[in-house]
Parts: C-alpha cells; structure tokens; sequence
C-alpha cells in the first residue's frame, strides 16, 4: 500500500493500492520507501485462491488489454489494511458495489499465466440462449 501526499485542500493524504508481489511470504507490514511526500509498505500472508464459480470473472480480466490484481482495503486507524485479494472482476466489482474500497494493479506476468492456465483448463462459456420477442408470442403467452 502506498500513502501519499494529497494534492487537495479537502484530503492531507491519498492511500492506494501500489502493486503485489507474488511469492512472498514475510510474516508483518513491512515499510518498504519513506521519500519525500511518499510512503509504501508491503503487507504479507495473502494467498490468491482460484474458485470455479468465478470463471467468469477471470475469463473476462485474462482476455482484456490489461488485466489486473483486485485488492479490498479498509481504513484502520490512520492506516489502510488490505483484506482481500482477487484476480476476479465480477468479484471486484461485487465488493464496490458494497461500498468497499478497492483497487487494481496490473497483473505480475506469472499470476497472469497461472490464472490464464486455470481459465483455459475449465471455462466453458454457456452459450447464449435466444430470447423471443413478445410479438411472437400468442397472446395468451404474454401474461
């Protein structure tokens, strides 16, 4: 996580999320940069886990320009605390649909190829059903 000086009359600071680091597994919050305006500490313990009801999701992030890490952070204090990491968009955009704080970093090219390895190995898009007008319908259908 990264704390920066705000450039805002409303905000002394902006946290957000900076980037993740896969492979590593330090036990506590470590500070990482203190420069000028410019804060960034690594938290560690978080494990991303692929779940097949949401294919969908990682279908839809793998296949785009940019695909990306979704990380769920909280306020705690004065500090920002991620709580949840995911590779999935449909569960990103669940959790700020939830009003919580979320952000996304571009993918580090080896979560990109395992979760495009588990995406390949089991999607299957349903295929799309066709929905009939009502015109086409007897009256006596269209209740």
């Amino acid at each position: 996580m990264q704390r920066r000086r705000a450039q805002s009359r409303w905000a002394d600071v902006v946290w957000e999320l900076h980037g993740v680091v896969p492979g590593y597994l330090g036990d506590e919050k470590k500070l990482l940069l203190r420069h000028d305006d410019v804060a960034q500490w690594l938290h560690s313990g978080f494990k991303l886990e692929l779940h097949r009801d949401e294919l969908e999701g990682y279908y839809e992030n793998v296949v785009t320009a940019d695909p990306r890490v979704f990380v769920l952070w909280r306020m705690e204090g004065e500090d920002a605390l991620p709580l949840h990491v995911t590779a999935s968009r449909d569960e990103a955009s669940r959790w700020l649909d939830g009003g919580h704080s979320v952000d996304g970093v571009p993918m580090p090219p080896e979560i990109y190829a395992w979760v495009g390895e588990y995406v390949e190995k089991n999607y299957r898009p349903e295929p799309k059903k066709r929905i009939k007008p009502r015109s086409f319908q007897h009256p006596k259908d269209r209740v």
